[in-house]
C-alpha cells in the first residue's frame, strides 16, 4: 500500500502514543504532542513540534490549528476533553488499555494505522521477551508482598499492567489494581516492598512524609528499608517505556538478583513523624 494512504500529520495527546510511534520508527509523523512527551521521548524536546494539552484538558482550536490527519489519545480522559477532540473533526484513535495484553494490542493497532506492522510486531516481541526473561530469573525465589501506588491523595493503587510487572519481577501485588485503597487497608497487608509512582510527579514523591503520615513506619517495607519511588513515566506510560519500570521493580523486589537501574530512588530510614 502506498505511504500516501497512511496518516502523515499525527497529534499525540498522551506520551504513550508518542513512545509507541517512536519505537516503531514513525516519530517523523508526529507534528504535535504534549509537554510530558519529552519526558519519555527526548527527540520531541527540540521545539520542532507544537505542544498541545493532553487528553484530560484537550482544546478543539489548538488541535485544529496543527491540521492533523490523525489524533491519538489514551487514558486518562475527561469527558469534556473527549468532546473537544471529537469537535476537531480529525480521525481519532482513542486508547484505554487496562493490562499488558491491551498495550500490545494498542502497539499493533498504531503500527497498522501508520503502515509499520512488522516494526510493531518486533516491539511487542521485544517487550514480551524481556518480561519473560525477568520472570525466569525470579523463578523459585521468595515472593515479597508489594504495594505500588499511582497517587497519594487519595491513595490509588497502580494499574493492572503494573501488577503484572510486579508479578513478573517476582512479587505479589497487594490491593486491587487501579482502585482507591485506605492507609489502614495497606497497613493490614503489611507489604514487604512499597513503591510510589505518582502521576506527573517524576521522581519527586515525598517518601518519608507519606510513610510517616500514614503510620506505616512499622511495616516490613519501612523497617527493612524497602521504600522506593520509581519515576512515574516508567510505570504509568502504557508503552514500551514500561520495560524501564520492570527493571526498576526487579531491583526493588529482588536486589540480590538484579542490578540497580535508573529512575528509582530509595529511602532506608523512616522517622516517626514529620513537620
Amino acid at each position: 500500500m502506498s505511504r500516501d494512504h497512511f496518516p502523515r500529520r499525527i497529534a499525540c495527546l498522551q506520551p504513550s502514543a508518542t513512545v509507541i510511534l517512536d519505537a516503531i520508527g514513525a516519530l517523523d509523523r508526529v507534528v504535535a504532542c504534549t509537554r510530558y512527551c519529552a519526558d519519555v521521548v527526548a527527540a520531541v524536546a527540540d521545539g520542532s513540534r507544537t505542544i498541545l494539552a493532553d487528553s484530560w484538558t484537550a482544546d478543539t482550536s489548538h488541535i485544529v490549528a496543527v491540521k492533523p490527519d490523525l489524533v491519538i489519545a489514551s487514558v486518562p480522559y475527561q469527558e469534556k476533553a473527549v468532546s473537544e477532540i471529537l469537535k476537531a473533526g480529525a480521525p481519532f484513535l482513542g486508547l484505554a488499555p487496562k493490562n499488558l495484553a491491551d498495550i500490545y494490542t494498542d502497539i499493533a493497532m498504531i503500527a497498522g494505522v501508520v503502515g509499520a506492522i512488522d516494526r510493531g510486531r518486533d516491539v511487542i516481541d521485544a517487550m514480551q521477551r524481556r518480561i519473560e526473561e525477568v520472570r525466569a530469573q525470579v523463578d523459585g525465589a521468595d515472593r515479597p508482598r508489594v504495594f505500588c501506588e499511582e497517587w497519594g491523595k487519595p491513595v490509588i493503587a497502580s494499574q493492572r499492567w503494573v501488577a503484572e510487572l510486579v508479578s513478573a519481577a517476582g512479587g505479589d501485588f497487594v490491593a486491587e489494581p487501579g482502585r482507591p485503597a485506605s492507609a489502614e487497608e495497606i497497613l493490614s497487608q503489611n507489604p514487604d516492598v512499597f513503591v510510589a509512582a505518582w502521576c506527573g510527579a517524576g521522581d519527586r514523591v515525598p517518601l518519608e512524609k507519606i510513610v510517616a503520615g500514614r503510620g506505616w513506619q512499622q511495616t516490613t517495607a519501612a523497617l527493612s528499608g524497602h521504600v522506593f519511588c520509581i519515576r512515574d513515566e516508567f510505570l504509568n506510560t502504557p508503552a514500551p517505556t514500561l520495560l524501564h519500570g520492570l527493571e526498576a521493580l526487579a531491583w526493588a523486589i529482588h536486589p540480590e538478583l538484579f542490578p540497580r537501574t535508573k529512575g528509582i530512588r530509595q529511602i532506608t530510614e523512616v522517622h516517626a513523624s514529620t513537620t
